[in-house]
């Protein structure tokens, strides 16, 4: 594939702009050139900021229905281009089109801007009597800076871009240059829908030229919603802070999953797998370190394996590829780094040998304990280590001892025992018997390094406001 997406361009106060320069796409499935996409710098960052500003009092001015009913229609455009979008992130991000990849991941787009849309933040009324009425407004903060990985390049974006619009706020995106492709059409096609300068795009090579630091420290941005790596939003924290910035960051995790001896195996397995191989593993959320009991450890793995081994692993225009590759090189790298680390102490159960290209199969490891690599360092990529413990005490301390919490998982026949265990592991969402499944109306946030501040429901929509009082 050779520059079959070339022609995307940057959107700035609603129109096309070029730049002096475009960088290849690389398309993780092929090896191949998905397309060009243009490298701006800090001329073409200042005029999207500047059309931002420009664009806001009108748009935050809007009411609360016609604010609805926009983000109603860019979820209807997103709906009408999803197949098209879809090939875009196949072919950028690599994942497969069918089962949990491109098309779901745009489902997911449209499904979540549509209950985003219907949320509403209406004034509240703190006091009413004779010696006064106190309301509570929120109010828009201004130009959203919006910064985004490559894991999950356009449901990522709609998570940040929709409740900035909802809540009367306007945008400057800018994606990963690894997946900037479907990132930068989906803006186009917003803006088919939406006033000139509410939304507007920013690509880099980020090379030559750091993007990301330019926006955390641009003073014509009021916030910055991050979702990345915890040594990038650590940067993206320090860069803004001359500037006071708000700031939402999702960044990483190693999310721990424990298995209490109640549980059943085979009924468990396929929920273990995808918890932690979902997108490969190139998930924030997906299931990194296993603890399995004991008495059920042997048959866990068995069952994990038996299940994982059925897997389909392959370019992803093909309809029977369950899994793609890994998205680039360094990550490609990094996995297998940490599984020849991992295979010359412990046992691989399944895979282990990376495939051609970034094609890296779903790898099973047992016999690592809490001072192996592939157990302390996040690895997002398809490769999981099975941790036996026989203590639940000693379970949850090493759970517990790293110093990121983004999300955990307890497994169990039952369930009041394992919410008591999952209450006591340290991350923001825990689930019970399944691992990762966020949805839009709970909120969704790490705790330790894994960030600050939620995202989804209408605890996320506060976060694009702030708060007026008024006395009267």
């Amino acid at each position: 594939m050779t520059e079959t997406f070339g022609s995307i361009a940057l959107t700035i106060g609603g129109g096309r702009v070029e730049t002096a320069a475009r960088f290849d796409v690389i398309n993780p499935g092929t090896g191949g050139i998905a397309g060009t996409a243009p490298d701006a710098g800090q001329a073409e960052l200042d005029l999207a900021v500047a059309a931002a500003n420009a664009a806001f009092p009108a748009w935050s001015a809007r009411s609360d229905a016609e604010l609805q009913a926009a983000c109603t229609a860019v979820a209807d455009m997103l709906e009408a281009h999803a197949e098209e979008l879809a090939q875009l992130i196949t072919a950028e991000q690599g994942k497969p089109l069918a089962g949990i990849g491109s098309r779901w991941e745009i489902g997911g787009a449209v499904g979540w801007a549509r209950y985003t849309a219907g949320l509403s933040l209406p004034m509240q009324v703190l006091q009413d009597n004779d010696q006064g009425r106190v309301e509570m407004y929120r109010k828009p903060l201004g130009v959203v800076g919006s910064i985004t990985p490559w894991n999950f390049p356009v449901l990522i974006a709609v998570w940040h871009i929709l409740p900035a619009l909802r809540t009367g706020n306007t945008v400057v995106s800018k994606p990963s240059p690894a997946t900037p492709l479907a990132s930068l059409r989906m803006i186009e096609l917003m803006n088919e829908v939406l006033p000139s300068g509410v939304v507007n795009s920013v690509s880099c090579q980020d090379t030559d030229f750091n993007m990301g630091a330019a926006m955390s420290g641009h003073d014509g941005i009021a916030k910055i919603v991050f979702t990345g790596s915890c040594g990038t939003g650590q940067k993206v924290m320090q860069s803004s802070a001359g500037t006071m910035k708000r700031l939402t960051l999702e960044m990483g995790g190693n999310d721990a999953g424990i298995v209490l001896s109640d549980a059943d195996p085979e009924k468990i397995a396929e929920g273990l797998f995808w918890g932690a191989f979902i997108n490969n593993g190139q998930t924030c959320a997906a299931m990194k370190r296993l603890y399995v009991h004991d008495d059920i450890h042997d048959a866990v793995c068995k069952a994990l394996v038996a299940y994982a081994g059925n897997i389909k692993v392959g370019e992803g225009t093909r309809e029977d590829s369950v899994l793609g590759p890994v998205q680039n090189q360094m990550q490609f790298d990094k996995v297998a780094r940490l599984v020849a680390q991992a295979r010359a102490k412990g046992q691989v159960l399944l895979g282990g040998d990376a495939g051609e290209g970034l094609f890296f199969p779903p790898t099973i490891i047992a016999g690592l304990g809490a001072d192996d690599p592939l157990v302390y360092e996040e690895q997002f990529g398809p490769a999981l280590p099975v941790i036996r413990y026989s203590d639940i005490e000693d379970a949850l301390a090493q759970a517990n001892a790293l110093d990121v919490g983004l999300g955990g998982s307890v497994w169990s026949g039952n369930v009041d025992k394992a919410k008591e265990v999952a209450k006591r592991m340290e991350c923001g969402s825990v689930w019970i018997n399944s691992h990762g499944m966020i949805q839009p109306n709970v909120p969704f946030g790490g705790v330790k390094k894994s960030g600050f501040g939620v995202e989804f429901g209408e605890e996320g929509l506060k976060e694009y406001t702030t708060i007026q009082a008024v006395f009267s």
